[in-house]
């Protein structure tokens, strides 16, 4: 069974949607593009595959003309990303790569800047702005964080674990994401902007090569928005434990700490620090499943159910409806329609190009 990548809420959908029209962007091409429903929009509770997002984030990016969605007053041109990629990756360490990066976006940015301040206990991304510059909003910090630590990720072959993130602008709808982005222990309305990373891979060797460049550069920065993974996070582990498994089989918090022969209070810590708690991930795995299923096909809503651990459809319905504000069965029949229009979409766009 294919694996599942990870959805996005649509509060973050909305957001990138909404800095497009305040340019003048006409998004309706463009989600549909993405093979995203109108449903789907309409929904708060709405989610949507990284892949769907990734495609959306690349296309706004590309009509703006401007990888910073016009949230600084240079813009951010397009192939921007490439470029800082490709500086990055003849650094030496992921020091090295870090300061390469934040140095590249000072050469873009105008109004947002960052420096970096290390100490024993952790390495300190520090946000600060242009004088007379305006207020940035939580999704600004997030790009800009999203730019330079999914590449310094990549670049050391590992998710690196975030310690605190302070902003001063005030808490967006959407803070439960941004939690999951960065970390759970996230604060707004604070007299500072930072992000605090544990600093062992200040001399973790870049392992990455011109050959693992370009698959890299063709998923980014849907694998951003998910949340960096990797095989070696306990999380991935936690997870790929349970994908093995039927739903009914998912053990409790005790019995997958013996089965990573780990300490319970050592998994919860570990996992703690990488923004999750054993029940979130059943949680978001279970949730991810389904739509990915409903999203394939060719399996009944029945089928999907059972598969999901619940003892009658009418459960699966409801968790559903919560998890994401649609019926099963008008969530699939919406996105198979986006799938067409966007695939009509995808083939205008590229022609325009």
């Amino acid at each position: 069974m294919k694996t599942e990548k990870g959805t996005i809420s649509v509060s973050l959908v909305d957001e990138t949607l909404a800095l497009a029209r305040a340019r003048g962007v006409d998004v309706q091409p463009i989600v549909e593009a993405a093979g995203i429903a109108p449903q789907m929009l309409a929904s708060a509770k709405g989610r949507v595959t990284a892949a769907q997002y990734g495609a959306l984030w690349a296309n706004i990016a590309r009509t703006l003309d401007d990888e910073f969605f016009g949230q600084d007053s240079h813009a951010m041109k397009s192939g921007s990303f490439i470029a800082m990629t490709q500086m990055a990756l003849t650094a030496r360490n992921g020091g090295q790569a870090l300061t390469r990066a934040v140095s590249f976006m000072r050469l873009v940015l105008d109004d947002m800047r960052a420096h970096i301040d290390k100490r024993d206990d952790r390495v300190r991304l520090v946000f600060t702005q242009r004088d007379g510059a305006a207020q940035p909003a939580m999704f600004a910090y997030a790009t800009y964080f999203i730019l330079v630590y999914g590449l310094v990720c990549w670049l050391v072959g590992r998710r690196i674990p975030l310690l605190e993130a302070r902003f001063r602008c005030a808490e967006p709808p959407a803070a439960h994401e941004y939690r999951l982005m960065f970390c759970d222990d996230l604060s707004f309305s604070q007299a500072g902007s930072y992000v605090d990373l544990a600093p062992d891979f200040l001399d973790l060797p870049v392992v990455q090569t011109t050959q693992s460049v370009k698959p890299f550069l063709r998923d980014a920065p849907a694998s951003f928005i998910v949340k960096y993974r990797n095989p070696g996070s306990l999380t991935a582990r936690v997870r790929k434990t349970l994908r093995a498994l039927p739903m009914q089989a998912w053990p409790g918090s005790d019995q997958m700490a013996a089965r990573l022969h780990v300490a319970e209070a050592t998994m919860r810590r570990h996992l703690k620090q990488e923004g999750y708690t054993y029940q979130s991930i059943k949680d978001d795995l279970r949730r991810d499943i389904a739509i990915a299923q409903l999203q394939r096909g060719g399996q009944s809503i029945a089928d999907i159910a059972v598969a999901l651990g619940f003892a009658e459809p009418s459960a699966f319905h409801r968790a559903f409806r919560k998890w994401t504000g649609m019926r099963p069965a008008d969530y699939r029949a919406a996105n198979a329609h986006a799938a067409g229009t966007g695939m009509s979409r995808r083939t205008q766009l590229a022609e325009s190009d």
